[in-house]
């Protein structure tokens, strides 16, 4: 039996294989979608960035996330420009939602960061 697709929107908090370059290695992470649902879901592949606690590292652009509890996360988190794209079989499900304040962040962070 095939696995049925989530299509999530932007702005989704989603659970996600997180592959990782500088290791051989795939962890379940939060990842913030970054694409609309109808690109999603007419290409079978959504664009994410990664989601971090940020406990080791930080990067000088990393976003934090103020509102956790709509977002489905427990502890502090970032929106870390870490971009990738995933087919959509992979998302393991949706977590929560970026709150208004903290999507106009990411969304404001990410027009700098690419256009």
């Amino acid at each position: 039996m095939r696995k049925r697709s989530v299509i999530c929107d932007f702005g989704t908090v989603a659970i996600v294989p997180f592959p990782f370059v500088e290791q051989a290695v795939t962890k379940y992470r939060p990842s913030v979608v970054l694409s609309k649902q109808a690109f999603n879901d007419a290409n079978g592949q959504t664009v994410l960035a990664m989601i971090t606690t940020a406990k080791e590292t930080s990067w000088a652009t990393d976003i934090a996330i103020e509102d956790l509890e709509p977002a489905g996360l427990r502890e502090p988190c970032y929106v870390r420009w870490k971009i990738f794209t995933l087919p959509n079989e992979l998302i393991v499900r949706a977590a929560g939602r970026l709150s208004t304040r903290d999507w106009r962040a990411t969304r404001s962070a990410l027009k700098k960061a690419i256009a």
